[in-house]
């Protein structure tokens, strides 16, 4: 089987379209993976690090107001859809997989004049327009939110890497801690803000540091690349802090951690409620509040907290923040209530759906689960 995976830009749309290329993989070692992408995007460097090939279109931005950049948008999306469909011919496609993103419009548009099968995956409460007009191309919509209203949607989770979907937090939470230099002791808070990190959740965490050491909590604070050179360790009174731009094994920080302060895009709020870990989560206030609806049903479900980004300070982190981490009991019940909203497999649930769009068997859609090793695993 031939499949076109159709998620650029973002870690959001890049990660699940890997993590069901892996679970594609996993059912048949033989499918053959094109991963469209940008010049510019994050998949130029996950893309191949995963062992999957990346196939380059143009990058076309839909302006949202009517700007004179709207006259160019026509002639750069033929181009793009021209290059996209080259692609679908080249691999003789049997299905394309889209996810959303500057990718996702040429895709669907080049799949549906060239009569191939679309799939279609909404990770947002709020679809995005690309995902909204490929709705309009096929029946088979699936979405990683349950009340994402969509045309033909259907609520089927966020496909995620089965090193964090298979996560066991409690066994490996001391080699975890070892690792990043953690005590096995003491409650501990991951801090992270996204693939480049988040001014205000860093300057905040830093303004607070004291706090926490006087609290006896210790600190994994992912800064992002652009915000350090390399790790840095503030550890003061025997209590650590520890400061790196960046975690590949996010999975590992996951299992040291008691909660996560960090933003709450789609992936994130996935993958936090898929290993149980409660999150107070700082919404990026962009677009229509898509990161608010995102940790709403966590909050509500009492998996986490919320702050407003306006309303995140040193304060804040005193009374509600500080009070959650040296709370065990109310720890464990949060923790608990986040894991009963995640979804582990819907990785291999998609998976079999796009199998079974491809090759009219919907026979496939009941495999069983298997979490071996991931193909293309290089870290």
């Amino acid at each position: 089987m031939r499949v076109v995976l159709a998620g650029g830009g973002t870690a959001g749309h890049v990660e699940p379209a890997l993590a069901l290329a892996d679970a594609l993989r996993r059912i048949n070692p033989d499918t053959q993976v094109l991963c469209l992408g940008t010049a510019r995007g994050l998949e130029q460097r996950l893309v191949p690090m995963r062992g999957y090939e990346l196939g380059e279109i143009p990058a076309v931005p839909l302006p949202r107001k009517l700007t004179p950049q709207l006259l160019s948008v026509p002639g750069r999306l033929a181009n793009a859809i021209s290059t996209t469909a080259k692609h679908l011919e080249r691999i003789q496609a049997d299905v394309l997989v889209g996810f959303g993103g500057y990718v996702a419009t040429p895709g669907y548009l080049a799949a549906r004049s060239r009569r191939i099968p679309i799939v279609v995956h909404e990770a947002n409460p709020l679809p995005g327009l690309a995902n909204r007009l490929g709705a309009r191309l096929t029946p088979h919509v699936f979405t990683g939110h349950p009340h994402t209203e969509i045309r033909n949607g259907r609520y089927i989770g966020i496909p995620l890497r089965t090193r964090i979907s298979s996560l066991d937090r409690l066994a490996v939470g001391d080699k975890a801690r070892a690792k990043f230099g953690l005590r096995p002791d003491l409650p501990t808070l991951l801090i992270f803000g996204g693939s480049q990190g988040a001014q205000v959740i860093n300057q905040t965490a830093f303004d607070s540091a004291e706090d926490f050491h006087q609290a006896g909590i210790q600190v994994l604070h992912v800064v992002g690349p652009k915000n350090a050179d390399g790790p840095e360790d503030r550890t003061r009174g025997g209590v650590p802090y520890v400061v790196v731009p960046y975690v590949d094994e996010m999975e590992l920080a996951y299992a040291a951690a008691d909660v996560a302060m960090c933003r709450s895009g789609a992936l994130t709020c996935a993958e936090l409620t898929a290993v149980g870990l409660p999150g107070a989560f700082v919404p990026l206030a962009i677009g229509n509040g898509e990161q608010r609806l995102n940790a709403e049903p966590i909050v509500q479900a009492g998996g986490g907290l919320m702050v407003a980004n306006s309303e995140l300070n040193r304060q804040w982190i005193r009374e509600q923040l500080i009070p959650l981490l040296t709370d065990t009991d109310r720890i464990v019940a949060m923790s608990e209530a986040a894991a009963r909203l995640g979804r582990r497999d819907a990785d291999m649930a998609l998976a079999r759906e796009v199998i079974a769009v491809a090759t009219g068997d919907r026979s496939g859609v009941d495999m069983p689960i298997d979490y071996s090793e991931e193909p293309g695993d290089t870290r």
